[in-house]
């Protein structure tokens, strides 16, 4: 089994057709029946969805003292908006689950292996 991260990024200010709350509710149940399958197969790990880059803070250490900076690491208008992890057999497992949550989320899915560590 290999670990991947699935992650859904949006770009900010992309302009998207508005939905209406049974479309939302639709795109919701689907969601959860994606996720629901996921877990009856044992490739869940864990999923999250972000709020908005603005309420990130970096936090980085300059010559011992802690800086925080309000905002994402990088200035983009590409974000992280959630993510996956999963355990699947092969990248083509991966790629399966991502163009599954991609097609529900309309959004695009980057797909990485997690490094596995040997004895972790």
């Amino acid at each position: 089994m290999a670990q991947y991260l699935l992650s859904a990024h949006g770009v900010e200010g992309e302009a998207r057709g508005p939905m209406t709350e049974d479309e939302v509710a639709a795109v919701t149940r689907k969601v959860l029946e994606m996720e629901a399958e996921m877990k009856s197969q044992g490739v869940w790990l864990f999923a999250a969805r972000l709020h908005a880059p603005d309420t990130a803070t970096v936090v980085r250490v300059s010559d011992g003292e802690v800086l925080t900076t309000d905002g994402p690491f990088a200035e983009s208008k590409e974000h992280l908006g959630g993510f996956y992890l999963i355990d699947v057999d092969d990248l083509d497992a991966a790629l399966h689950w991502a163009a599954r949550t991609a097609e529900l989320v309309n959004t695009p899915i980057e797909v990485r292996p997690l490094v596995d560590h040997p004895g972790g």
